[in-house]
């Protein structure tokens, strides 16, 4: 749904109506990550025993200044337009507000199925949500809505996202008003909320920086280019992301061995994810042409330089989880001090420049970024460089053999031998095959995984395990 809507969407907006959605999403988010982690999802998660005392409380102190904040914004949807000198950002900002009232129920509700592990509701509740969402913003968007076309989706994919998990709850007692572990609730979330401020100011300080001093046709380009980039994320990444907290904390709780947990998903993620983001780089023109057709050709070259540099954050979305896990979430939020404002301070810099200079900024950036964070986690889990080269290095030798494969493709595309799909879909099914051939050749700890996934698929019965290793994959 994520690639079917952002190919209909950049057909049916131009890059500054793109721009302009992407900006006021941004101010939404940077508004609402000041109150999501108070009492959100994670205070649930981590919390070792759980009473209804402590939802009810962190259910409270959510909605309360989730309705202040919404009153906040929409009082200064005036003073956004001004600064960006686009009057439409009122109304757009105006109808965002509605998604407030919302959100603590969605990420309340969320929060407790996955601490329980009830993943198969989440995935309904998503499914139908993300369609809804979708629908209704490419309808508006074909009815001429222009920028607020996904504004109204996006409220419509809450709305139905909130009653379907209300729906599903069985205890809705639970969000009545609470005050009583109040202290509980936000000794936690102040480091938490903390770290989401920081993390979510920093991502989207460059959609505000180009808005502000060049112009929005340059934020709907760099953001498609982040949404190149971030495929991986949405496809991999997100899928996970429910799962990972919980399954840590639980892992952690049964005194499981989180070095070896964080090397061995260290492993598992390297071979994914550096071979997919190297394919895109490589791959782009002919996928952008595809995707979001020949209006976004601009695209490719700030795709490139992202993909690169988010070559190191392969194990980011692990950071926060184990430092919660081991009770340093002060330690998180100390992260994203040191690693966020001299990367703000580059790109606030590289802004002046341009839209490619801001996109070049993240091959200086994002390693930084990642290097801070694996540097305080080998810190806590006693884990060396050598350790580091010696989970990493097959997947290197994987992904190497990938980028080969897709370079071949890549220049027979470019010299006219093949046409942009048949480039594609050729450069798709020889790097798959090159990345499981490499795989099987260096014995790749993956390996495993995917043969008992093959297993399962044709219920084939595992062989007598000779140990059974406790890992996280």
């Amino acid at each position: 749904m994520f690639i079917c809507s952002t190919a209909a969407l950049s057909r049916l907006l131009t890059p500054a109506e793109f721009g302009i959605y992407t900006v006021v999403n941004a101010v939404v988010i940077v508004v609402s990550a000041s109150f999501q982690e108070f009492g959100g999802a994670n205070y649930l998660i981590q919390k070792k025993r759980l009473s209804e005392e402590h939802i009810r409380t962190a259910f409270t102190i959510t909605f309360c200044i989730s309705a202040v904040l919404a009153l906040v914004l929409l009082s200064c949807s005036h003073v956004f337009a001004r600064v960006f000198e686009q009057g439409g950002m009122k109304a757009a900002i105006a109808v965002s507000t509605l998604n407030f009232a919302l959100t603590p129920f969605s990420i309340v509700i969320s929060a407790l199925f996955r601490r329980n592990m009830e993943f198969g509701k989440l995935a309904i509740c998503g499914l139908a949500a993300s369609a809804t969402s979708l629908g209704v913003a490419i309808a508006l968007a074909m009815r001429d809505y222009s920028f607020l076309a996904p504004v109204w989706g996006t409220v419509a994919g809450n709305v139905a996202l909130t009653v379907l998990l209300i729906g599903f709850c069985k205890r809705r007692s639970m969000l009545r008003p609470c005050f009583r572990e109040l202290r509980d609730v936000l000794t936690f979330s102040v480091y938490s909320g903390g770290v989401s401020i920081v993390n979510v100011l920093y991502a989207l300080a460059p959609q505000f920086l180009l808005a502000r001093f060049l112009d929005f046709s340059a934020v709907g380009l760099y953001s498609n280019a982040v949404a190149f980039a971030k495929v991986f994320d949405r496809l991999v990444v997100q899928v996970l992301s429910p799962v990972i907290m919980p399954a840590v904390v639980s892992r952690n709780r049964r005194n499981g061995d989180l070095k070896r947990i964080y090397l061995h998903a260290m492993a598992l993620l390297s071979v994914v994810h550096w071979p997919f983001l190297v394919f895109l780089a490589i791959m782009a023109e002919p996928i952008v042409l595809l995707w979001l057709g020949a209006a976004w050709i601009e695209v490719v070259p700030l795709a490139r330089m992202i993909c690169i540099g988010s070559l190191s954050l392969f194990v980011a979305s692990l950071t926060y989880p184990i430092l919660v896990a081991i009770g340093s979430v002060r330690d998180a939020l100390i992260t994203s001090v040191i690693s966020l404002p001299p990367s703000l301070l580059v790109i606030f810099l590289a802004s002046f420049v341009g839209v490619k200079a801001v996109a070049a900024s993240a091959m200086l950036t994002l390693p930084f970024q990642g290097g801070v964070a694996i540097y305080f986690i080998a810190r806590h889990l006693d884990i060396g460089l050598v350790d580091v080269l010696r989970a990493t290095f097959k997947s290197a030798i994987v992904t190497l053999s990938t980028a080969g494969t897709a370079a071949l493709c890549s220049a027979m595309v470019e010299c006219g031998l093949l046409l942009p799909l048949l480039g594609v879909a050729l450069a798709c099914i020889s790097a798959s095959m090159s990345w499981l051939l490499v795989l099987a050749l260096t014995e790749h700890p993956l390996l495993p995984r995917l043969r008992a996934i093959g297993r399962a698929l044709y219920r084939i019965p595992n062989p007598p395990a000779r140990t059974r290793r406790d890992s996280f994959g």
